[in-house]
């Protein structure tokens, strides 16, 4: 059977609470898997495993309990290795690299920002920022909505100028949170965000990026912010030699 992987932490770390379990349904127990100055948290790794809503809260709870208690490297869930030997071999193979992480990673958790335009506001926002687009719409008004292609031409420069102003809040938005971590991570550009970052800070040290936050809302009444932590640092820790279950 194989062996999933929740974190990896260092071998003086106090571990789970005897009669932890993991994933599954049922839950199945955890244990550890020990090799120099490491150890993983792991499971037995249940069959036709999916990234199901009740094992996604109970990967991130076991990481939650396991972090209260010291650093703890997260894995993404679904990391797989075809057993608890391969496991302590990844350990001893990797061990100054994760050993690194561990100390860059102490005492440390992620906020993960997302930011998306009010439609309606930022609209308002681009008309008193291009005059250009304020008049053709005006003109269109005037004469009884416009022909077709002044419709087209209008919807295009509306367009454009959205665009131009996504690009712009987005490095405002870094460029606001940015000196209130230590570090930051972008996602992958997704449908419906202008920008999707995860910071990291430290674990009692957070509160001048909420700040940061609140101060961006205020300033920039078009955009919406969304926050999400504190979270196990998933986004600062490089990729592992586990294979993760596909979505």
């Amino acid at each position: 059977m194989s062996t999933y992987v929740y974190g990896i932490a260092a071998s003086g770390h106090p571990g789970l609470p005897e009669g932890a379990t993991g994933v599954g349904n049922p839950a199945l127990p955890l244990r550890t898997v020990t090799s120099g100055g490491l150890i993983a948290v792991v499971s037995d790794a249940p069959e036709n495993l999916r990234p199901k809503r009740r094992d996604l809260l109970a990967h991130q709870s076991v990481l939650s309990e396991a972090g209260s208690g010291g650093t703890v490297l997260p894995m993404r869930f679904g990391s797989l290795a075809p057993d608890d030997e391969a496991v302590a071999a990844a350990l001893s193979e990797r061990e100054t690299h994760y050993q690194e992480r561990l100390a860059a990673l102490h005492d440390r958790v992620e906020y993960n920002v997302k930011a998306q335009h009010d439609e309606d506001a930022v609209l308002r926002t681009v008309m008193a920022e291009n005059p250009d687009v304020r008049a053709l719409r005006d003109s269109n008004r005037a004469s009884g909505g416009g022909s077709h292609q002044d419709k087209m031409r209008l919807g295009e420069l509306v367009a454009t100028a959205v665009q131009h102003r996504e690009a712009r809040d987005a490095a405002v938005v870094r460029a606001a949170l940015e000196p209130h971590a230590d570090a930051v991570s972008a996602a992958p550009d997704s449908s419906g965000w202008i920008t999707n970052l995860s910071f990291l800070v430290g674990r009692s040290s957070y509160q001048p990026l909420l700040d940061a936050v609140d101060g961006l809302r205020q300033a920039h009444p078009h955009l919406v912010l969304r926050v999400n932590g504190p979270l196990a640092p998933y986004s600062f820790v490089e990729p592992d030699v586990t294979q993760p279950v596909a979505g």
